[in-house]
């Protein structure tokens, strides 16, 4: 049965006429079209929020409730914590049969069921309640809430139960996977993993490391490219913290001397999560590694990724050509991906045919076909390249030149007509040269083939709220090839460190970067073997600006610190 609409709805039940129906809908088409019709209404003082949940419940066949008159059970309350039911907007009700009952003021939002569901392990039933009426329950109720990571894990030390289940399972002999299942599934566990999940999210955090040692199980995130140990749970849960994880991602849990690669999807506040787990067997336990993929946070545009507006402008020329290659290079975690996916995206039109080879798809974009690797099956690198060549593509991507058959298909793609787009792991763009000269590509096919290369790094920004002039020490200055007179009326900033930003003086990051464009001269130069120092002083008379000198210009600006300008960036020889 067809789903009545919810302004046909205010009218049946006698909150507005026709009339008022009408031009409430003239005013949303014309004015608020991203805005829901009820909003709208409430706005327009047509009417009440009350009314609002009514006409939701109603359409949705659902229960309409007042929380004013509802009494929460404190063991109710324990089963969502605060950070979810503030990100999610709800307040559980009461516990029945393995079914929890939720309020919430979002119910046309069916996803956020689902993901209660897979969030808490129980079947969910959703009434319907005011925005206001969520809110003063969640003060009332949460205000002196000690719903926290360190709580959570005081709960668990003092658990007995749960100790002696763990070290039942941490015996040797053979394990009882049914145990196993039933602690990794454990309220205590979960709540736990939930808890560190949404944190991290929250925090914009990009990896997760869970990792077992001989006397302790610490759990580590990396925020702005910077690991924060948080507090350790009990030694003997490390087993069901990493069963629970495995059991989330779909992998063998009865298999722990091998690594094991998998991925947890996750929608979180109604945007897409996706969690890339990497499973590794240590001396003490497996280690866990979770790489956080959060759509939402990545803007896939070039003029957001922090470049200089001179290099930006030579960047798109060079990425506009018909053929050739471009690399961008750099450590693992600097943002060549981001930077290649921007890229891709301006030249996303509907006249091009662009391909991508990668391992994995980190982001999927509208318009591009887009193929994962998979070295289980045969399916690597080149052999997906020579089958892209076979798909009449115009612009290629390869997620990274790994091996000289990679490389040389990419020459032979760049020569035949394609521009080729990949990454490589080297210090600075100048060097990239020699690793490919290293992995036994010509140096003849390299001066006709490679248009550029980026090179980048991401270091952390000052956080704007406590951000105070700083003076450098004479030390600071040596380590970046300065002296006191060359730094006369320039200034250098740090953060004190605030609330914003956890106490770090740091908050976001943004990129360093090196442009080499080749010319005829750095072409003659790779033909006579010329050495690396020698194609960085020459692309530098040419005007290439150094990661190092593209740091110190953000340092001048206050973007971003001396320290980590020395902390990723090498002195230039």
């Amino acid at each position: 049965m067809a789903i009545r609409r919810i302004g046909q709805i205010f009218v049946d039940l006698g909150f507005i006429n026709d009339d008022q129906l009408e031009l409430l809908l003239e005013e949303q088409h014309s004015n608020r079209p991203d805005m829901l019709l009820g909003k709208v209404a409430e706005e327009m003082n047509l009417i009440t929020d009350d009314q609002v949940a009514q006409a939701l419940a109603e359409q949705l066949n659902m229960q309409a409730i007042s929380l004013a008159d509802v009494v929460i059970p404190p063991e109710v309350l324990g089963y969502v914590t605060e950070p979810m039911a503030q990100l999610y907007r709800i307040c559980p009700i009461s516990f029945r049969d393995g079914t929890l009952v939720v309020a919430m003021c979002d119910p046309q939002k069916l996803s956020i069921v689902d993901e209660l569901r897979n969030f808490l392990g129980y079947e969910i039933r959703s009434v319907v309640a005011t925005e206001r009426d969520i809110k003063v329950a969640l003060d009332r109720y949460y205000a002196a809430s000690t719903d926290s990571v360190e709580n959570v894990i005081n709960q668990m030390e003092n658990d007995e139960e749960l100790a002696a289940a763990a070290e039942l399972i941490g015996r040797e002999g053979p394990i009882d996977l049914t145990s196993v299942e039933a602690l990794a599934d454990s309220a205590p566990v979960r709540k736990l993993l939930n808890m560190v999940l949404l944190l991290a999210i929250k925090d914009h955090a990009s990896d997760l490391h869970f990792e077992p040692f001989e006397n302790e199980f610490k759990i580590r995130i990396k925020a702005d490219g910077v690991l924060y140990e948080m507090v350790p749970p009990p030694r003997h849960l490390a087993f069901a913290i990493t069963t629970r994880i495995k059991v989330m991602a779909n992998l063998d849990i009865a298999e722990r001397r091998l690594p094991q690669d998998g991925r947890i999807e996750l929608t979180v506040g109604g945007h897409p999560v996706d969690l890339r787990v990497a499973v590794l067997p240590t001396m003490f336990g497996e280690s866990v590694v979770m790489r956080v993929l959060d759509r939402s946070v990545v803007k896939l545009d070039l003029n957001a990724v922090g470049m200089d507006q001179d290099i930006l402008t030579d960047f798109r020329k060079v990425i506009g050509k018909p053929n050739g290659i471009v690399l961008v290079t750099g450590p693992t975690g600097s943002g060549k991906t981001t930077t290649l996916y921007s890229a891709l995206s301006e030249l996303n039109h509907i006249e091009d045919k662009l391909i991508t080879t990668e391992d994995p798809i980190e982001y999927d974009i509208d318009g591009i076909i887009q193929v994962p690797i998979d070295h289980s099956i045969g399916n690597s690198f080149a052999a997906c390249l020579r089958s892209i060549l076979r798909q009449d593509p115009d612009r290629i991507l390869v997620g990274e030149i790994r091996d000289l058959e990679t490389a040389e298909i990419a020459v032979q793609a760049s020569l035949t007509g394609h521009m080729v787009f990949s990454t490589l792991h080297t210090n600075d763009a100048p060097s990239t040269i020699t690793r490919m000269k290293d992995m036994g590509v010509q140096p003849f096919l390299i001066t006709a083939t490679v248009e550029a290369i980026l090179a980048q790094r991401l270091v952390r920004r000052v956080c704007q709220r406590c951000k105070e002039e700083q003076r450098p020490t004479t030390e600071m200055l040596f380590d970046v090839g300065l002296t006191p007179d060359a730094i006369v009326g320039k200034k250098f900033f740090k953060g004190r460190g605030c609330e914003a930003c956890n106490n770090t003086g740091y908050k976001g990051r943004v990129g360093l970067f090196e442009l080499m464009i080749m010319n005829d001269e750095l072409r003659d130069m790779i033909v006579q073997n010329a050495s690396t120092d020698e194609l960085r002083n020459s692309a530098v008379s040419y005007g290439m600006i150094t990661l190092r000198d593209n740091g110190l210009e953000k340092c001048y600006l206050g973007t971003t610190t001396l320290e980590e300008v020395i902390r990723e960036t090498v002195v230039d020889a």
